[in-house]
């Protein structure tokens, strides 16, 4: 499995999730855990993804997803799970 994060945060608006979640079925990309809140009028949104059957390269992916957070007006980016584990890590 080669998992990746994704993570959204900006300004709330109606089709967000609906937005990123057709982004990664139009790409084979599988969520498989999700986590959204909504803090004052600010989204935050981290998806847990498999991406071992993507259509694209991770690259492609973070490009695509970046393009779609401009015209949701939101910040979205992907990147390999390890990576973003180890970044966290305490």
């Amino acid at each position: 499995m080669k998992k990746i994060v994704v993570t959204v945060i900006g300004a709330d608006r109606v089709g967000i999730v609906a937005g990123v979640a057709a982004a990664l079925a139009k790409e084979n990309i599988n969520i498989l855990d999700i986590s959204q809140t909504i803090l004052g009028d600010i989204f935050d949104m981290v998806l847990i993804c498999d991406m071992e059957k993507a259509k694209g390269s991770l690259k492609e992916v973070q490009d695509d997803l970046g393009a779609l957070g401009k015209e949701l007006g939101v910040d979205v980016r992907a990147q390999l799970a390890d990576i973003f584990y180890a970044m966290h890590r305490i």
